[in-house]
């Protein structure tokens, strides 16, 4: 059975389950997406993780990396192995530099610690087969307009938006400053938006 490399394309609110998200992966070689319901602390870890943001007091993936490099563990790969009533499956494979360990996790943790060991994500063809969502050639998306939606845990209000376009970067740079350390991330990943927004321009 042959396996996939996937990619974390983002988060995204969950439209069919109240205070849920949907973590999208994608087919490294391919145009199928997975979409794979998960929590709002998951969601948090991992929306950290892919806007780079660092907390100031580690959170429990990162304690859990923190701990295990300490002691010289590391994971190789995730593997997501089975997908069973709307349920995934999946393991950690961690080395300490003598055995390999195979550990069962919850998707959404298993994601959020590959992000943090920079270790590959696999699936297996039957399972993207089942679940994978498949872009036709014609389904142009707007990739701006998809990042944005996909990346941002929180909606982005108006008034926020209006209110950050007439701060200068500096104080931009201080807000996000102070949203990390108060670890509102939400607000934080916005700041963070509007900054590269005005870097790009």
């Amino acid at each position: 059975m042959g396996r996939i490399k996937l990619n974390v394309l983002g988060i995204s609110y969950s439209q069919t389950q109240t205070g849920a998200y949907a973590l999208i992966l994608t087919e490294e070689n391919g145009n199928r997406r997975i979409p794979i319901i998960i929590g709002g602390f998951e969601a948090q870890a991992i929306a950290i993780q892919l806007e780079g943001l660092n907390p100031p007091r580690p959170l429990t993936h990162d304690l859990f990396h923190n701990f295990a490099v300490s002691f010289d563990i590391t994971i190789v790969e995730v593997r997501i192995y089975r997908l069973y009533e709307g349920v995934f499956y999946s393991k950690l494979i961690c080395d300490d530099g003598k055995k390999e360990v195979v550990v069962d996790a919850r998707t959404s943790d298993a994601i959020a610690l590959a992000l943090r060991f920079k270790c590959p994500i696999y699936t297996t063809e039957e399972i993207i087969e089942q679940a994978g969502i498949i872009l036709e050639e014609n389904q142009e998306i707007d990739e701006d307009f998809e990042k944005d939606e996909i990346y941002n845990t929180e909606p982005k209000s108006p008034e926020i938006g209006d209110e950050l376009k007439e701060l200068s970067l500096k104080e931009l740079k201080s807000m996000l400053d102070d949203a990390i350390k108060n670890e509102n991330y939400e607000r934080a990943s916005i700041i963070r938006d509007e900054i590269n927004k005005r870097k790009k321009d």
